[in-house]
Parts: structure tokens; C-alpha cells; sequence
């Protein structure tokens, strides 16, 4: 239920939306940014980066690396037939790297798994994996020799320990920026990729591939305010017939009070372990509050996620004001379904220790505690919302519950002990689609309001 919308502009209404919430299952649904990113062609409802990456060990095997890609960018293999000489199915490594090797980045019988993992080994298997094999294989030597140059390499004096399609990978991974190294120093192509090497390369691999961190800019950025304003503006109310009907008959059936939804095209795709989701509907709000951080020296890369926030809109609340942002659809009793656009800004922190500061910014300054409260920045909450994929220090373990249609889903945020009842009422009412669960951390203001406090 969409609370805040009520509570800022009518104090009847808010008694009523409190005393309702109460009386339900108190889940109200909020779309998450720490929801698993849908497989790699249709990529997360949150493409959340991939733990495998920041894992590596410091000295990599190949089918360490193999894994890490295949994991990343969320490929799995299609068929059964083995064609590797050195691998069987009992491998760890064999799932992945056959699901490489349909997609055309393993192309040798032998994978060598076990082997270490030098810097150019990473490179030809990257080329591939981001999708630029085609591009590679158009290189002439001119192109490979002035490519190479970049690297610091003399393609004359050094081309004859490569194949042709070797020596055009690696031009066309210097000249597209994949190969991470010093630009004061020459490539040393042969020395063991660190697991710091292989994991900057799977970010890289990531972002050609669509899968990398979507985000408008820096709270640090001169022209952030305008960015986010240019995304608020370009936002409109979210639309999916077919979750709709499956999710506003759960708000009607009482199985929840509210959903949201979102579409996971917007996904940040930030590292979960630096990362904070903040929901909001007032973008004045949002931009006071990246003031608000640079204020407090805090640096973080910013995206801005639209979603719409759906919920039972009372009749006895009095006539509903329709606008583009907010649109209301009569149901049965009387009441209304009510739709408000809102957002989720997401946030990834320089590091845990700003992560971590940024609660005790938010409840000094964007909490609110007193009908008179001062020295807030516009349009604060009673109870604020935002969450960690990650552990927390004074943060609440909560759930939600994820139904999608393609790229867009609805999701609950509720109890852990009511989660399994609204994860399987999700799946009587969507007719062969399977809900998803998880769980994560949330200010201890919002867990309040799960259990049915006020403030």
C-alpha cells in the first residue's frame, strides 16, 4: 500500500490506510532492486552483479573463469552431447563451459580447465563471450599493428607466437577498452590473470553485453540533478495487462495490500554489497537528497528505477483526483484501485563504510518523527523505505515475493512468516508461473510498519 501518498496529503485518509494495513496481512508490495536478473537474452529483474566475480581467487584457473562468465551473464547450456576431450559431465566446470561453448566462445576440444589462467587467455575467451569475435576477425594486419601499438606491443616484432585470429583479438579487445592494464606500461600478455584482472574483465564483459551498471551518473556530477529530472519526466505510469489482472485480484482477495511494479530494463545492475535502495514518489525529495549526501561526503553512482505503486484507494477517502502520474479504476465494493508513479533511486557507495553512514543521514535528516518536525529535507516519511541486498548493521530481514511477465514483475515486500501464504496465492492466481522469494535488509522504520506500527 502506497502509504506515504495518503499520509502527506490527507490525515483521515492516513488513519484509514494504517487501520487497513493492520487489519491485512501487513505485506505491502514494493519492487526490490535485489531481485536475480532474469537469464542472459532477457536479462535481472535485477541483473545483480554477479558474486562470482568479486570471488576469484588470487590465481585463476580457466574453469574458474569459465564459470565466473557463465554465471555473470546468466548462460546455460541447452544440450547434452559432450564436445570436450578433457572434460566430463562429473566436472564442476563442465555445465559451464559447455553453455560456452553453444554460445561459440570455447571452440577447442580441449578446455584445460585446471590450467592457470594467463592475461591473454582471459582476453580470447572475453572477446567472444562480449561479442566481438565478428568484429575481430575483420582486422588486417594495418589495424592489428596500429591496435596493438595501443598496448604497447610491436605487432611486427612479436606477431609470430600468435595465430592470425589470436593477434585480431587482441586488437580488437585494445581497441574497444576490454583488456584492463596500465596505460604507462606495455601488456605482459603472459603473465597470470589475478583474480582483480579476471573480475574488472567480467564487468567489462558485462557491460557489452547489457548486463553492466546502469546508472546516470555520480552524486560528485555537476549535471546529476538534471539527469535525474530528465528520468523522472520521461517516466510514466508502468502497464502490464496480464500481471495486472493477477495482481490487483491478490489486492482485492486481501492476499496483500499493495504491489508495485517495475520493469527490470532500469536495473541498476550495481555491486549488492555497496549498494542501497531508496523508494520515494516526490523527485524533489530525490534531489534534496543527493544534495543531501554531497553535503555529507558521500560518493555514490546513482540510477533512478521507475515503478508504480499500486494499492486500495477507499471510497469513504473521498472523491480520487486523476492525473497522467496518479489514475484510479473502480472495483466491485466500490473501492478503487489506485496507481502512482513513484521510484526506487538507487545508490552504490565508494565503500561499505559510506554504505553503512548512509542510514544515520537518512534518520537525522529525511525521517519523519513529529507532525511539526524541522530540519528535513522535502517531503520526508514517517517511515522510510529503502533495503540492502546485503547484511546490515540495524537493519530488519524481510521478504518478497516476485511474479513477472517477460521483462516487467510485480513484487511483495513482507513478514518472513507471511511470505510462503503470498508467494503461493501469487502462483493459484498466475496459472503456470512460478513466484520467486528471497529475502534481504530493511530499515527497522519500514519492518515497523510490516508489523503494523504507525511510525
Amino acid at each position: 500500500m502506497n502509504r506515504h501518498y495518503h499520509a502527506r496529503n490527507n490525515a483521515a485518509a492516513r488513519a484509514a490506510a494504517w487501520a487497513l494495513g493492520a487489519a491485512l496481512l501487513f505485506s505491502p508490495l514494493f519492487p526490490a532492486g535485489a531481485v536475480k536478473a532474469e537469464a542472459a537474452a532477457a536479462a535481472p529483474a535485477q541483473a545483480v552483479p554477479s558474486q562470482a566475480a568479486s570471488g576469484l581467487p588470487e590465481g585463476v584457473a580457466r574453469g574458474a573463469f569459465i564459470a565466473a562468465i557463465a554465471d555473470s551473464l546468466g548462460w546455460q547450456a541447452a544440450g547434452t552431447d559432450n564436445p570436450f576431450a578433457d572434460l566430463t559431465p562429473q566436472s564442476p566446470y563442465y555445465a559451464a563451459a559447455l553453455a560456452l561453448a553453444e554460445q561459440g566462445v570455447l571452440t577447442d576440444a580441449a578446455v584445460r580447465a585446471a590450467a592457470p589462467l594467463t592475461e591473454a587467455d582471459a582476453v580470447y575467451i572475453a572477446v567472444k563471450a562480449a561479442g566481438l569475435k565478428e568484429l575481430a576477425y575483420t582486422y588486417p594486419e594495418a589495424k592489428i599493428r596500429r591496435a596493438w601499438a595501443k598496448l604497447g606491443l610491436d605487432y611486427d616484432s612479436g606477431h609470430a607466437s600468435f595465430t592470425l585470429q589470436a593477434a585480431q583479438e587482441i586488437a580488437a579487445a585494445a581497441d574497444n577498452g576490454l583488456i584492463p592494464r596500465p596505460d604507462s606500461e606495455p601488456w605482459d600478455y603472459r603473465q597470470p590473470a589475478t583474480g582483480a584482472y579476471a573480475a574488472e574483465l567480467l564487468d567489462r564483459i558485462k557491460s557489452f553485453r547489457g548486463l553492466g551498471a546502469n546508472a546516470l551518473g555520480s552524486t560528485s556530477d555537476p549535471d546529476i540533478f538534471g539527469k535525474l529530472w530528465h528520468a523522472w519526466n520521461a517516466q510514466s505510469l508502468i502497464q502490464s495487462p496480464e500481471l495486472q489482472h493477477i495482481v490487483d485480484t491478490a489486492l482485492q482477495q486481501n492476499l496483500v495490500t499493495g504491489y508495485n511494479l517495475k520493469d527490470s530494463r532500469y536495473n541498476a545492475n550495481f555491486d549488492p554489497a555497496l549498494s542501497i535502495t531508496y523508494g520515494h514518489d516526490s523527485i524533489d525529495h530525490a534531489i534534496q537528497l543527493i544534495g543531501l549526501l554531497r553535503s555529507e561526503g558521500l560518493e555514490a553512482k546513482v540510477q533512478l528505477e521507475p515503478k508504480t505503486s499500486a494499492f486500495i484507494y477507499m471510497k469513504e477517502w473521498g472523491e480520487p483526483v486523476q492525473t497522467d502520474s496518479y489514475r484510479v479504476v473502480q472495483i466491485d465494493n466500490g473501492h478503487y484501485i489506485a496507481y502512482a508513479k513513484e521510484y526506487d533511486l538507487v545508490l552504490e557507495f565508494a565503500d561499505s563504510a559510506q554504505k553503512q553512514r548512509f542510514q544515520d543521514i537518512v534518520l537525522q535528516y529525511a525521517k519523519k518523527n513529529s507532525d511539526d518536525a524541522q530540519g528535513l529535507i522535502v517531503s520526508s516519511w514517517w517511515q522510510p523505505l529503502y533495503y540492502s541486498a546485503t547484511e546490515l548493521s540495524d537493519y530488519e530481514l524481510i521478504s518478497s515475493n516476485v511474479i513477472r511477465e517477460g521483462h516487467l514483475y510485480a513484487q511483495s515486500f513482507s513478514l518472513n512468516e507471511h511470505s510462503p501464504a503470498i508467494a503461493a496465492g501469487f502462483e493459484k492466481l498466475a496459472a503456470g508461473k512460478t513466484a520467486e522469494t528471497y529475502t534481504f535488509w530493511v530499515d527497522e522504520p519500514f519492518y515497523r510498519y510490516l508489523q503494523g506500527e504507525a511510525q
